[in-house]
């Protein structure tokens, strides 16, 4: 069990901020009926995550553990590591915030009150996925997940349009059955734990529950384990509860699609994370192992079959975050610690590249009106900033240098033969390669060749702005300089690889 310090002041403040200021700032713009607040509010709860994360890494970076409020929230370095994440995507989703609102209001798809409510849930919903991230209890963390789900649904269904509403309820009821199952295997864990004489009051603490693991009854365990990993993975667009995802993020808007896609996947799927570090001091490596391997291809078949006949996209963009986020249950399933850090930088690389795209693909929305692939053409040409950083944003989710995801994915594949999975990664590379093919044929067609313009339409270079370019263009540095060199998070990714079981 890690080293841990009580919860004096400052841990207690630091611990708390996530949660609660971007639920301050959610308050804010619930109470903001009579005046408009200014757009870069919305920048307050991503600087808030990311100032704690540094103030945490001081302690949690080292391997040790920072608690607060009786033990209910805990930081370590995979805590860091995730509110890091979190934070940076939030800074360029909320930075690109007001100006897809301004195009929504200028289209008549939004008003002044549904702006508002809009910046209200988007708070809450940064709130409730670093109440997840700091949850030290699996219950705590059961409830914030949750949370995530409700918050998000108002969100999905923002539009108010019958595709957006049916979307939403999608959402609801396949997550909400999912997070039952989830629910079932905590109550299980829970079981387990108080029949290996836990104390109540520690059943659902998850440092204690690693350092009793080798206590717990196997077989329930094992049950628990299998419900936990289909249910939080529902919530990680993981084979077979993962049919709300490409409705969900093609619906919602722009930027929120860009943190469901880029962080909301990563956080459920830290989740999974957290429980295989039990299961494999319960029961061994072998059994996450299969589950694991399985989802992986599973979802990574799937999502290359689909995006070969994708016509859309947005829901182009959706089946390549199922694609990746197969990529890291399979790195997972690997288990070594080469594998698990380029598990956790794959995270931070797939989080960058993929707010960046979804981002863009709002601006090419209001641009062309249209979500369909084959009426978007030379978009370098008619908008050479949107269609660089579009493009772009492909690129770097296709894994080439210097991008940090072509540095996580060959470390996933050289763990994988390293580790004697040489079959399940060579399968697994066939399937990357048919989704990379996807990939390439269509973005080409929408970012090269002559634009595709209504008659009379002058061909006349659309500007994308600074306010709304520069956060994309920094997404984009971002994922790049991590793919050069991790600087001063290599003893962060050190630590947190540790703690996930790469010893």
């Amino acid at each position: 069990m890690l080293p841990s310090s009580d919860g004096t002041t400052a841990p207690s403040l630091w611990l708390a901020a996530p949660v609660l200021l971007p639920l301050a700032t959610a308050a804010l713009y619930a109470a903001a009926r009579r005046y408009a607040p200014t757009p870069w509010l919305s920048l307050v709860s991503p600087a808030a995550i990311l100032a704690s994360a540094v103030a945490l890494a001081r302690t949690a970076g080292d391997g040790g553990a920072v608690t607060a409020f009786g033990g209910v929230l805990r930081a370590d370095a995979v805590t860091v590591w995730m509110l890091l994440v979190v934070g940076t995507v939030a800074a360029v989703a909320c930075a690109t915030g007001p100006a897809y609102l301004a195009h929504e209001r200028a289209a008549g798809h939004a008003t002044e009150g549904t702006a508002r409510h809009y910046q209200v849930l988007v708070h809450a919903f940064l709130g409730a996925m670093c109440a997840a991230v700091l949850a030290a209890n699996l219950g705590v963390l059961w409830v914030a997940i949750e949370a995530t789900t409700i918050v998000t649904a108002f969100l999905v269904g923002h539009r108010r349009t019958r595709a957006c509403v049916e979307a939403a309820w999608k959402y609801v009821v396949i997550c909400s059955a999912g997070i039952a199952l989830a629910f079932l295997g905590i109550v299980l864990l829970y079981y387990a734990a108080r029949a290996a004489g836990i104390p109540e009051t520690s059943a659902l603490d998850w440092p204690t529950l690693v350092a009793h693991a080798h206590r717990m009854d196997p077989a329930v365990t094992r049950l628990g384990t299998a419900l936990i990993v289909l249910g939080f993975g529902a919530k990680a667009g993981l084979v077979p509860l993962h049919a709300w995802l490409p409705d969900a993020h093609s619906q919602a808007p722009a930027p929120v699609s860009a943190l469901m896609s880029g962080v909301l996947l990563a956080v459920s799927f830290a989740a999974v994370l957290r429980v295989k570090v039990i299961a494999d001091a319960a029961l061994g490596p072998g059994y996450t192992q299969t589950l694991l391997a399985l989802a992986a291809l599973f979802t990574l078949a799937w999502s290359a079959a689909l995006l070969l006949g994708q016509r859309d996209y947005k829901r182009m963009l959706a089946y390549s975050s199922m694609e990746h986020m197969s990529l890291i249950a399979l790195g997972a399933a690997i288990g070594t610690p080469l594998a698990l850090a380029a598990v956790l930088l794959h995270i931070a690389g797939h989080g960058l590249a993929k707010t960046v795209a979804f981002c863009s693909s709002g601006h090419i929305l209001h641009l062309r009106h249209t979500t369909r692939i084959g009426r978007i053409r030379g978009l370098l040409a008619r908008a050479p900033g949107l269609g660089a950083t579009f493009g772009l944003a492909v690129v770097a989710l296709l894994g080439f240098p210097p991008f940090s995801l072509f540095a996580s994915e060959l470390g996933i594949v050289r763990a994988g033969f390293a580790a004697g999975l040489g079959w399940l990664t060579a399968l697994a590379l066939l399937l990357v390669l048919t989704a990379f093919a996807a990939l390439v044929l269509r973005t080409a067609r929408m970012v090269l060749g002559p634009p595709l313009l209504a008659p009379g339409t002058p061909a006349v270079p659309v500007r994308l702005g600074a306010a709304a370019g520069l956060p994309l263009a920094i997404g984009l540095l971002a994922c790049a300089a991590l793919g050069v060199s991790l600087g001063p998070l290599t003893d962060l990714l050190t630590a947190a690889t540790a703690i996930l079981g790469g010893h």
